[in-house]
């Protein structure tokens, strides 16, 4: 008999709770100082690189092969017998390529990889689905059937208060950094079939990019049903009062959960981030 663990990275933002009532087990970014590396939601925490950023800007990298490898040791002791590992879009990092190349060591486990074309909550969303999947004891092939059309369910928006740090981290994508020496404006981002950045639209000002936030979700929820995950960067004023504007919008909203960016995402998208995520409930 089969036993399926899920996998993920810690880009999917999860709240540690959900995480462990899962029973997902979820491989940390690397946020890098010179002073040394930091596991992402282990050894350093959003405050730790707020309270910092004056005096320095980190890098992230993909997970250790080291952590990959323990992570896929510990599950194969646990007696699992498969796994499915979602990983952050394999379009902003290279976690998805690391992944796969461990898994290649493991013959005995049944390992499949799939590239969430996202991150945050459009991830966490996949990852939280395929959870219930295994619950409700469907084969394994069923689960990755899923959860692969399932991408074509959600969609990610983001607004920032400035792309310096898209800029700095080398994931702008073909989000222009004219956009930000612009007074004023505002691109609202998403992400490409591709799983990179670009820019959907531009407003003047924060107050207008949230505007068109809140318009995305009634297009969307004048028709179909919607789980709404909103996500933010010490924006959380912000995010509460998008959070009540949304809850206005009609019953078609099935949930909304507000919460907090990972440390690696703070270091990309800086202060005042706040995203947003759609997932169509059929």
């Amino acid at each position: 008999m089969s036993k399926i663990a899920i996998i993920t990275d810690s880009s999917c933002d999860l709240p540690k709770d959900l995480v462990a009532k899962l029973g997902i087990s979820v491989v940390p970014l690397r946020v890098i100082y010179k002073s040394g590396e930091f596991r992402d939601g282990i050894d350093i925490e959003a405050t730790d690189i707020y309270e910092r950023l004056e005096i320095e800007v980190p890098t992230t990298s993909m997970p250790s092969p080291e952590d990959i490898y323990a992570t896929f040791e510990k599950v194969r002791s646990e007696g699992f017998t498969h796994c499915l590992v979602i990983s952050v879009s394999s379009g902003l990092s290279g976690t998805y390529n690391t992944f796969k190349l461990i898994a290649s060591e493991f013959d005995d486990l049944h390992i499949h990889v799939i590239d969430s074309k996202y991150l945050s909550w459009a991830l966490g969303y996949q990852v939280i689905e395929a959870a219930k999947l295994v619950r409700e004891k469907l084969d394994f092939g069923e689960i990755v059937e899923k959860i692969e059309a399932m991408k074509k369910q959600i969609s990610a928006y983001f607004v920032v208060d400035t792309l310096e740090y898209l800029k700095a981290g080398g994931r702008i994508g073909r989000v222009s950094a004219l956009f930000g020496s612009m007074l004023n404006v505002k691109p609202i981002i998403s992400v490409d079939d591709d799983g990179k950045y670009f820019p959907l639209t531009v407003a003047r000002g924060k107050k207008q990019a949230m505007k068109k936030l809140c318009q995305l979700v009634q297009d969307h929820v004048d028709s179909a049903k919607a789980s709404i995950a909103i996500v933010q960067g010490r924006a959380e004023k912000e995010a509460e009062a998008f959070a009540d504007r949304i809850r206005q919008l009609g019953d078609n909203i099935v949930d909304i959960y507000v919460g907090n960016v990972s440390p690696a995402l703070v270091v990309h998208a800086g202060p005042g981030l706040v995203g947003l995520i759609i997932k169509n409930e059929k």
